[in-house]
């Protein structure tokens, strides 16, 4: 009998994302990087996420109790209106893009999230935010292209969008061989006024 094992954790985040219009804009802006950089290692686009609150490893079982206070969470709040702005580069090595419009309120967000995880009883690695989508990692042999990357989006401006869903995430980050996938694990609109 082949049963397959279940992984006692998960690795989770908090985060929100683009609608696929915003995201497409952006990836529309990177084709010349994707073709003079195929040897980075591109996110896939159906990933990008801003990030509010990284939990990393948690029991599976510890999951399910973060759900009931993020919805409502998010009932409570009202969509934020943000844009896709520029970028820039973590270590040479990381590329991203920059995140603009509703920053009170998506800082603001991102404390009440932390708070419900505190709440919940989930210790975290509680780092400053600093709202943006990753989009690719360099290889070690070659820093530089990520530098030249977040060079050329240093003038993109994408459309400006609602963020209008809460976004609990589970990722396969060290689980076998293959690029980082991340599904959601639950997700609740924003309905607040």
């Amino acid at each position: 009998m082949n049963e397959q094992i279940r992984p006692a954790t998960t690795r989770v985040f908090i985060a929100l994302a683009p609608p696929d219009d915003a995201k497409e804009e952006l990836a529309q802006a990177l084709r010349p990087a994707y073709d003079t950089y195929p040897r980075m290692r591109w996110n896939r686009i159906e990933d990008w996420h801003i990030t509010l609150a990284f939990l990393g490893e948690l029991p599976v079982a510890t999951v399910p109790l973060l759900c009931p206070p993020l919805a409502d969470l998010a009932s409570a709040r009202r969509p934020l209106a943000l844009e896709l702005r520029g970028g820039g580069h973590f270590d040479e090595r990381v590329v991203w893009s920059g995140v603009d419009g509703e920053l009170e309120g998506l800082q603001l967000l991102a404390a009440e999230v932390r708070t419900v995880v505190r709440a919940c009883g989930v210790p975290f690695e509680d780092r400053p935010l600093r709202p943006h989508l990753t989009l690719a990692r360099a290889r070690r042999d070659a820093p530089a292209s990520a530098v030249d990357v977040a060079a050329g989006l240093a003038g993109f401006t994408g459309r400006r969008w609602r963020a209008e869903r809460l976004h609990l995430v589970g990722s396969n980050f060290g689980r076998g061989p293959g690029p980082i996938r991340y599904r959601d694990i639950d997700a609740w609109n924003f309905s607040g006024i």
